[in-house]
């Protein structure tokens, strides 16, 4: 099994895509396909990637069950955590002139 997250890509690269994937929702794609295909179109996505980007997971013999790889702006980052691969929102910077975050309510 294979799971292609796209953001902000062409729409001629997610119809690309469609050829061998189904995609489930605006820019998610899955399918079962061989590590060969697999391959294949992520060179193909790495090649025509103007901007946004991409994360591609795959079914693996590991713990988790699963392995994924990530290439340009996406909205989540993969982090290994003691061997675990997790996943985190990426921050959003703030200006100097935003007001600062809220405090966190205190007991007293």
């Amino acid at each position: 099994m294979v799971v292609m997250i796209l953001e902000k890509v062409s729409p001629s690269l997610r119809g690309n895509l469609t050829r061998w994937l189904v995609e489930l929702h605006p820019g998610v794609f899955a399918g079962k396909i061989s590590a060969i295909v697999r391959e294949e179109l992520w060179q193909m996505c790495l090649e025509t990637r103007a901007v946004g980007g991409m994360i591609q997971l795959w079914s693996a013999a590991n713990e988790q069950g699963f392995e994924a790889r990530t290439f340009g702006e996406t909205s989540r980052q993969l982090v290994d955590y003691e061997g675990l691969l997790l996943t985190r929102r990426k921050r959003k910077s703030r200006n100097k002139d935003d007001p600062p975050p809220p405090a966190a309510p205190s007991d007293t």
